[in-house]
């Protein structure tokens, strides 16, 4: 190494999703204690404070605690993306268009992120596209049923901050969208973008 170059700084991918765990829980954790706090416990969705649960018991939508969990990891995850698309397209050309955005994200930004590239992307040429992950690597290591439903429910709330990433990355390149993602098997998930329209 030459005596000029600063050292390479790494961080550890299981302590990245150790990170990524207890951040989702902890904003459920803190949800649930200033909604009992407030004595506005009465959604169900919280569970009991005596029940000895650590967090809601159902991630149904339209739940306010939910809905405050999503704003709070998804505005985490935008702050998050608008900073590292810095880092990984500083020394990049101006894209063109924004599929060859969306295409960056697939192949430069995911293998940064997931340490492979996006398995399927699909577009309708409108504005929307469809990015799917067969082997979500935050997924990968959770326990899981494959097909349960409730397995699916626990965890939604943990595609939350990845959507974020992706919103805030498009932010950062000029582009205006709404990013949902959902799953139906894991460890695979999708990821929608909406592209605004402009004026």
């Amino acid at each position: 190494m030459a005596s000029n170059q600063a050292p390479v700084k790494l961080v550890n991918e299981s302590a990245v999703e150790f990170l990524t765990t207890e951040m989702v829980e902890a904003m459920i954790r803190t949800i649930k204690d200033d909604a009992i706090r407030l004595g506005t416990d009465k959604d169900p969705s919280l569970g009991s404070p005596n029940d000895g649960t650590g967090g809601p018991k159902d991630y149904s939508e339209g739940d306010e605690a939910m809905e405050a969990v999503y704003y709070k990891l998804e505005m985490i995850g935008f702050r998050v993306g608008e900073r590292l698309i810095e880092k990984i397209s500083k020394d990049r050309m101006r894209f063109s268009d924004n599929l060859d955005v969306v295409k960056f994200v697939c192949k430069e930004v995911w293998m940064f992120l997931f340490k492979k590239q996006v398995d399927n992307l699909k577009t309708n040429h409108r504005g929307v596209y469809v990015l799917q992950d067969n082997s979500f690597r935050w997924f990968t290591r959770m326990a899981h049923d494959q097909s349960s439903a409730e397995s699916v429910k626990k965890v939604t709330p943990y595609l939350w901050f990845p959507c974020g990433i992706l919103r805030g990355i498009l932010s950062n390149l000029g582009i205006a969208s709404v990013v949902v993602a959902e799953t139906s098997s894991l460890p695979a998930c999708t990821f929608q973008i909406k592209i605004a329209k402009t004026a």
